[in-house]
């Protein structure tokens, strides 16, 4: 992630860093917010917030009143009734007695860890909410970090479907060349040309472009950082491709002339089949890059939104593990089916 992100001016890097569960568990202890224990959580008091970030509980009503509805969303609440009376007398056990300015109220706003980091990411004239979004940003890198070996390159392999995909890919991807090779008067660029149309077609970008924003080598392969739904639409349009090609040759009884070729890839690209699955591989792959990669693909801006927590879970998480880690098992499985023929 950017250092010199500004979080004060993008919901969707704010959301993204309150949506991943281990940066927040990070960001809480090195915090030493003071808190009080409620409902099973910690919950910090508006006067409470306001003395952290050395503003007054006005400035705070005002971050309330303009940015009322993504506080709430990210755990800002006003309790009352018996929720009030249950924290009236969490602040006597926490504190030993209850607080003035509590005593009478009928209505009481809480920020848990969320809503307090989310505040301080809004926060333009407090100098220690400043500190804060640093320490947030600081955290976030090196959380990832710590649980992806140190990049993020790579961090698609270690969704458990990512080998399930590569490897079903890669089938189609010969079915696919051999088409090329069988059905098409071109020299051998035409792989990588029609490689690119694919891409372009999927996420806007062609090869060399994709290769740029991820900042790769040259040995490196792109189809190895792909994620899994990116491969499975790839390998869908491989396939489909593939058979497109091998009807028209059959049907005019010679190879394909390039002129040919493009017109029958945008007619194959423009079946409205393909619509929905675009829509969810550019939002995945756009908003995934930005949030684990800090990799902005221009030409899908319009697809990014927040990574829901479960993303964060199933890329960083206990389930998620190295590549090495998951080839080692599918080769243990692989063993033990074999010794049971």
């Amino acid at each position: 992630m950017n250092m010199n992100k500004d979080l004060t001016t993008s919901d969707i890097d704010r959301q993204n860093i309150l949506n991943n569960p281990y940066a927040i568990a990070e960001i809480e202890k090195a915090a030493g917010i003071q808190s009080i224990p409620f409902e099973g959580k910690s919950v910090i008091l508006k006067d409470q917030v306001a003395a952290f970030f050395d503003v007054s509980t006005r400035t705070v009503d005002n971050y309330l009143e303009k940015f009322g509805t993504e506080l709430s969303r990210n755990g800002y609440e006003v309790l009352k009734g018996k929720r009030l009376a249950s924290i009236k007398m969490s602040i006597r056990e926490s504190v030993g007695h209850e607080a003035d300015f509590v005593t009478k109220t009928t209505v009481l706003g809480v920020f848990d860890i969320r809503a307090f980091l989310n505040l301080a990411m809004l926060m333009t004239e407090s100098h220690r909410a400043a500190l804060v979004r640093q320490l947030i940003l600081d955290i976030v890198i090196d959380t990832i970090n710590a649980r992806t070996g140190g990049g993020t390159k790579y961090i698609n392999q270690r969704d458990e479907d990512f080998i399930h995909s590569a490897f079903i890919e890669d089938n189609y991807r010969k079915q696919f060349t051999d088409a090329l090779k069988d059905c098409v008067a071109m020299g051998n660029f035409k792989y990588a040309v029609y490689t690119d149309r694919i891409y372009v077609s999927i996420f806007k970008e062609k090869a060399k472009e994709y290769r740029k924003i991820l900042r790769m080598e040259d040995k490196e392969e792109v189809r190895d950082t792909f994620y899994s739904e990116i491969l499975d639409l790839i390998a869908s349009f491989e396939c489909g491709f593939a058979e497109a090609l091998k009807d028209k040759f059959n049907q005019i009884g010679r190879k394909l002339y390039a002129s040919e070729v493009d017109d029958l890839f945008r007619e194959f690209e423009s079946q409205p089949l393909f619509k929905p699955l675009l829509e969810k591989a550019r939002n995945k792959m756009a908003s995934r890059d930005l949030a684990f990669r800090d990799a902005l693909h221009l030409q899908l801006k319009e697809y990014i939104t927040p990574l829901a927590p479960s993303e964060f879970e199933r890329f960083i998480g206990e389930k998620s593990m190295e590549l090495s880690e998951r080839l080692e098992q599918a080769k243990d499985v692989m063993k033990r089916l074999k010794e049971r023929e």
